[in-house]
């Protein structure tokens, strides 16, 4: 899952999430978490979602105990609402329940990434720390891409690629980017010219909208 994908799902959560007390989670394999799960249960039960946004692949869960619950889908997932009289899916890793009995499952395709952490210490949060500006955010501008090439050396799939120069872009929509600017993979940055660069910049802007 990549920028579009998580943007629209934390749109989708925001509707039918934010505001409900979590009553209950169950996590399947720990391996996704960053601390015991009885700890992180222990954390995140009775605590309200206050908000949700996503970040590059990220999808960033704000409860109302100055904590965030970073979660990364990996390859993908099926996030699904469901309602107290709903029938759940058979095969899910994550689930969600909250004091009005409603909830989410989640199901991931072959791995995902669930941590906690205090808001003020993101910074110690490695995979996230990091991460590059959203090419959606408004300070995404021509000027800025520019600046932000004329730093950077190697092929520009490459640097697309990279989540610490652009959060969000993976080789699903990289493709459509670069073929829509005609520009090859392995062209190195230090070749493009004014007018490929501003094709790029349009490209990535209408693929990802």
């Amino acid at each position: 899952m990549e920028l579009p994908e998580l943007t629209i799902l934390s749109q989708q959560m925001t509707k039918e999430v934010v505001g409900k007390r979590i009553f209950e989670v169950e996590v399947a394999n720990p391996k996704c978490l960053n601390i015991l799960f009885k700890q992180f249960q222990g954390t995140v039960v009775g605590k309200i979602i206050k908000s949700i946004e996503s970040r590059g692949k990220w999808l960033y869960i704000k409860l109302d105990s100055d904590q965030i619950i970073l979660f990364n889908p990996g390859m993908g997932a099926d996030v699904i609402h469901f309602k107290p009289d709903d029938k759940l899916k058979e095969k899910y890793q994550i689930k969600f329940t909250f004091t009005d009995k409603t909830g989410f499952t989640i199901r991931v395709w072959w791995f995902c990434y669930l941590h906690l952490m205090q808001a003020n210490r993101l910074g110690e949060h490695k995979s996230t720390a990091n991460l590059g500006m959203s090419p959606l955010d408004r300070e995404f501008t021509l000027g800025y891409f520019k600046q932000l090439l004329a730093k950077k050396r190697g092929n520009i799939k490459t640097f697309l690629l990279d989540q610490k120069n652009i959060a969000g872009i993976g080789n699903v929509y990289v493709q459509d980017m670069l073929f829509n600017a005609r520009l090859h993979p392995q062209r190195a940055i230090s070749s493009l010219t004014n007018t490929e660069i501003e094709a790029l910049y349009d490209s990535i802007k209408s693929v990802l909208n």
